[in-house]
């Protein structure tokens, strides 16, 4: 391999992508419009759920429960009513998500060991964030008997106490901010991206503007041209992730407990296999606009959904848990949370490293054995 000729091809690429501002803008662009979109917009945590309220009671200690209620992080109190049929219509259309009913005798029976059951209506139509909020709803309603006991000395407390005390400690991400867990994620959603905008044109544009004749009647080699292609592309690469773990860091306050010489070692690793997928589609199907629609079909998407960025891999169907090993989004996504996160190194995450590595290797050589430096 000739060094003079890999940089003359490097160089002649770098033309190519500084002449198309548009796609360079958008290789700078993406990474930033993400990190925003999915930082602001994709939560897991549910806040400020809408509870419409009937009060039969309306005594001191309901107002002190809605007040407890509504003085927590996950609910806002939206309006009041004296029957079912405004709840049910508040559900309905979507003002409340939540209907409260507090019993007539609710101050009375709060002393009993039994006292009546309050009761929610919850719009099941979101089946996740409904179990999240009858959760929260148990914990505020569970916090509020025990102040009722703890203030009243007629209760016996020995048939109210619990024989087990749960005291949970939470481990790498403290507050459980469903930000901290996504958003190193979106490291791995931006290079596949990438890979799949830029790389997937990069051999296809040569055929088609008919450049491709004149490469082939240099002396240059087919590792030579695929290795000078893919260079400028892995340094905007490198930028990319650069700008995502900037943004997760100093906007969001993801805590960075890892090394950044490891975190960006990993991320050339998968950015080069990832890259070499694209320019594997660009070289067997010589359009542009084909290559770049399939990359993003077969590598953005699975890696978004299947990967465990969002969904957990556990979760899914057996024979989609045994599909997800194939795809090095997933593992890519357990080194970042693991190196951001939990601050863990090569003697933890050289499984999904050596994956990584493999999978790299085997697109490289697939891209090498396709390309054919010869007019059909």
């Amino acid at each position: 391999m000739s060094l003079r000729r890999l940089l003359a091809v490097s160089r002649k690429e770098w033309i190519h992508i500084l002449r198309d501002w548009r796609s360079l803008t958008l290789a700078i662009a993406i990474p930033i419009l993400l990190i925003l979109l999915y930082g602001y917009a994709l939560t897991l945590d549910v806040k400020n759920v809408p509870v419409q309220v009937w009060d039969r009671s309306k005594t001191p200690a309901s107002r002190l429960f809605l007040s407890q209620l509504e003085g927590s992080p996950y609910f806002v109190l939206v309006g009041f009513c004296d029957n079912y049929t405004d709840i049910q219509q508040a559900l309905e259309e979507g003002s409340a998500m939540i209907g409260l009913v507090l019993p007539a005798d609710f101050a009375d029976r709060l002393p009993t060991p039994s006292p009546e059951p309050i009761q929610v209506l919850i719009d099941g139509s979101d089946a996740n964030t409904a179990r999240l909020v009858l959760n929260y709803m148990e914990l505020i309603a569970l916090e509020f008997g025990r102040t009722v006991v703890s203030g009243n000395s007629r209760v016996d407390r020995s048939r109210l106490a619990s024989p087990v005390e749960l005291k949970p400690r939470v481990w790498y991400n403290e507050e459980i901010k469903s930000q901290n867990a996504i958003l190193p994620g979106i490291i791995a959603i931006v290079l596949m991206v990438i890979a799949a905008m830029l790389t997937s044109v990069t051999i296809a544009r040569e055929w088609e503007t008919g450049t491709m004749e004149q490469l082939i009647s240099t002396p240059i080699r087919v590792p030579e041209l695929i290795v000078g292609k893919i260079l400028p592309y892995m340094a905007i690469g490198i930028l990319d992730v650069a700008i995502a773990v900037g943004m997760s860091i100093w906007v969001f306050g993801v805590p960075f407990r890892g090394s950044p010489a490891l975190l960006f070692l990993m991320a050339a690793i998968f950015l080069t296999g990832a890259l070499f997928l694209g320019m594997t589609l660009s070289i067997v199907l010589k359009s542009q606009v084909l290559a770049n629609q399939l990359a993003i079909a077969i590598g953005f998407l699975p890696t978004l959904m299947l990967s465990g960025f969002v969904f957990a891999i556990w979760n899914m169907p057996r024979p989609l848990q045994w599909l997800t090993m194939l795809l090095p989004g997933r593992y890519f996504i357990t080194v970042l949370r693991g190196i951001v996160l939990k601050g863990v190194g090569w003697e933890v995450l050289w499984i999904e490293a050596a994956f990584l590595l493999v999978y790299a290797a085997c697109l490289m050589a697939v891209a090498h054995r396709n390309l054919k430096l010869e007019l059909e």
